[in-house]
């Protein structure tokens, strides 16, 4: 696949084009995985770029995400201080910090994944690769990667994304985890409106504060509270977009004390004030929100809910 076969859309039935308008060059695209994969993969998102010249776009923190470079140009990421340089195959490790993007054209495909997928996929735990990216070889088998890149570079459709995702992606998931309901439960516990103690969330999944901290360490990639605190900002963040005026302080999460709250935690996840951050490059994040709203349900992937 090449940048020029992109026209951007979603394999969900109803969804108007309008949902993935994109400056002339540039195309955005958000797919469903497969119904049996659903609690697994969070979606499909592809990006494309025509031009070659250098673009910069900062994204919101996330889960882990595993991206695929077509007919890319080089590619950097800059996570606070740190600085890769993403293989033709990558994984992303679960981010609390924005993260900065520069590439000069060409098609990235992620496949964004869900705590419950993590476990199913890998035997390491997410939280060894929190805010850092790596070949995708130095996890899974190196057959893995090139299978997803051989694949991948021979879609000619775009409608051919998904299906070709999904068919290498079921086998992956074969492994169980003891502890799959606390995970569901607790993705859950990360969008409701008020709850970021540990003990409270901890009391309400019936599991010890420590194994939950375990827990989530193991399969979201960072401790609880970190979690917790992550997903209330998101919640309140994307409430601000919405509304078109990022001191809308009034739509923000119930637990915060008053604005100055919120805005400390703005600086934790953002490293700026929500004003200042949207004034960055930021029309792939922009885009991609609208899209993922329409296509995924969730306006980013840090939100996503397990389906029931």
């Amino acid at each position: 696949m090449r940048a020029e076969d992109l026209r951007g859309g979603t394999n969900r039935p109803g969804v108007p084009e309008t949902a993935f308008r994109m400056p002339p060059g540039l195309a955005l695209r958000y797919d469903l995985p497969a119904a049996d994969l659903h609690e697994l993969v969070s979606g499909y998102a592809t990006y494309a770029a025509t031009a070659r010249d250098e673009m910069v776009n900062w994204f919101l923190p996330a889960p882990p995400m595993i991206c695929v470079l077509l007919d890319a140009g080089p590619v950097g990421i800059a996570i606070r201080n740190h600085r890769f340089t993403p293989a033709p195959v990558s994984l992303y490790g679960a981010t609390s910090n924005a993260f900065r993007a520069t590439t000069t054209g060409g098609v990235q495909v992620g496949i964004g994944l869900t705590a419950l997928g993590w476990v199913r996929m890998f035997a390491r735990p997410a939280g060894t690769f929190h805010n850092r990216v790596v070949p995708l070889d130095q996890v899974l088998h190196p057959d893995v990667a090139q299978q997803m890149l051989s694949a991948l570079e021979a879609v000619g459709d775009e409608r051919a994304i998904a299906p070709t995702l999904d068919a290498i992606l079921a086998p992956m998931f074969m492994h169980r985890h003891p502890h799959e309901e606390a995970i569901r439960g607790f993705t859950e516990l990360m969008l409701v409106d008020g709850v970021i103690e540990i003990g409270d969330a901890a009391e309400r999944l019936g599991l010890p504060t420590t194994t939950l901290r375990r827990l989530a360490i193991y399969a979201f990639g960072m401790p609880p509270k970190i979690l917790l605190r992550r997903a209330r900002f998101l919640r309140s963040f994307v409430s601000l977009l919405r509304a078109g005026e990022p001191m809308a302080y009034h739509l923000i999460d119930s637990s915060y004390y008053d604005a100055s709250h919120f805005l400390r935690d703005a600086n934790t996840f953002l490293g700026t004030t929500p004003r200042r951050f949207i004034a960055q490059g930021t029309t792939f994040m922009a885009a991609s929100m609208v899209a993922r709203a329409a296509a995924i349900g969730p306006a980013t992937q840090a939100l996503h809910a397990h389906p029931r």
